[in-house]
């Protein structure tokens, strides 16, 4: 397959890797943009869970909860600009679609296209969507929406609505406390972006491919390999002469300096980075070596897991599962984060770049 100009930089703005790494991922992998990023990440060269999702097109993100407080819907709908995406016709339409989900029973989003608008009785949603499209000038995407419905759901906008965020929690005795104890929970998923409410939520072959690229990433960033695993490699390298002069005499001359890797080529590094991946089988037999993936590894799960997250408003060291029970205590009743859903506008689309000079020297062309 063909690797375009465009299919590098989408990559790029996911990962954050530079332009080469990226061209050489995707070639890697046949243009496949999951493979191509977990093979970043194997390389060290990219953290996906926190890169990937920068903003990459403009809109707003939107939510709705019943009045007694058990179901809610969170919706998306991009623009082509921010300027839209403020404006006041823009934000009430998208509220009333999120009004209408929920309110309604909808399997996907082609059969919410499908059903008649709650705005405008006469057509359907997609039809009244186009009418929105011709009114307010500019391409409108209904991107992607979804329902919670529990004991009870909260619902947290940041940012204007950038960010959205509901929260769904089992509670045998909803109540004001227990509501702003959600809102506070749904702040730190805002913030910091859990992928699970536990480990629990994590099946096995996803911890396992998640626990492989620490493994790798680890083995592609030799400087943190412990001392002994790090000499053996460099008495590897040095023995089959992969080290240029220069290299070689930066190695000797600074190898007792815990600076030495930046006196190293990039060609030096990749070199090492080749000769630790080649003994990955040994090394994870390695107790050392082994202990320092299990810390790694355990401190991931921990930034992806929210109740392992430290909690954000937390005076002491407490994690957001020691806040939440916390609260059940206090208010004597149970209380359990079941569910949360977090959409970030633009999440994953690629910006429209915008170059005015040259499209009016086009037209002037024309």
């Amino acid at each position: 397959m063909a690797i375009t100009a465009a299919d590098v930089k989408k990559l790029r703005e996911m990962t954050g890797a530079g332009m080469m790494d990226c061209k050489k991922a995707l070639t890697e992998t046949d243009g496949n943009f999951d493979e191509a990023v977990e093979f970043l990440r194997k390389k060290g060269l990219a953290t996906a869970e926190k890169k990937a999702g920068r903003i990459a097109a403009e809109g707003i993100v939107s939510t709705v909860i019943s009045d007694d407080s058990k179901t809610a819907t969170i919706i998306e709908v991009n623009s082509e600009t921010d300027f839209v995406a403020k404006n006041e016709v823009f934000q009430t339409y998208v509220s009333g679609l999120a009004t209408q989900i929920n309110n309604g029973d909808y399997a996907d989003m082609a059969a919410f296209m499908a059903a008649t608008s709650g705005i405008d009785s006469s057509a359907t949603v997609e039809e009244h969507h186009k009418a929105m499209v011709a009114k307010i000038g500019e391409n409108l995407t209904i991107r992607r929406f979804e329902k919670l419905t529990g004991d009870l759901v909260v619902s947290y906008i940041h940012m204007g609505g950038k960010i959205g965020v509901l929260v769904e929690a089992e509670c045998d005795a909803p109540s004001d406390a227990i509501t702003e104890a959600m809102k506070n929970v749904a702040m730190q998923i805002a913030a910091m972006n859990p992928q699970y409410v536990s480990r629990n939520e994590i099946d096995a072959d996803t911890l396992a491919k998640e626990k492989e690229i620490v493994v790798d990433s680890s083995l592609a960033d030799p400087a943190s390999l412990p001392k002994p695993i790090l000499k053996a490699v460099f008495e590897e390298v040095l023995s089959k002469k992969l080290f240029n002069d220069d290299d070689a005499a930066a190695y000797e001359a600074e190898k007792n300096n815990k600076f030495l890797f930046n006196f190293l080529s990039d060609e030096a590094k990749q070199s090492l980075r080749d000769i630790a991946a080649s003994h990955k089988a040994e090394y994870l037999d390695n107790k050392i070596f082994a202990g320092l993936v299990e810390g790694r590894f355990a401190k991931h799960l921990k930034e992806i897991c929210l109740v392992d997250q430290a909690y954000v408003k937390a005076e002491d060291k407490e994690n957001v599962k020691q806040y939440v029970e916390k609260v059940a205590k206090d208010n004597g009743c149970k209380f359990e984060i079941k569910k949360f859903i977090r959409f970030e506008t633009g999440e994953g689309l690629e910006k429209k770049n915008e170059d005015f000079a040259a499209e009016v020297a086009a037209q002037m062309n024309q």
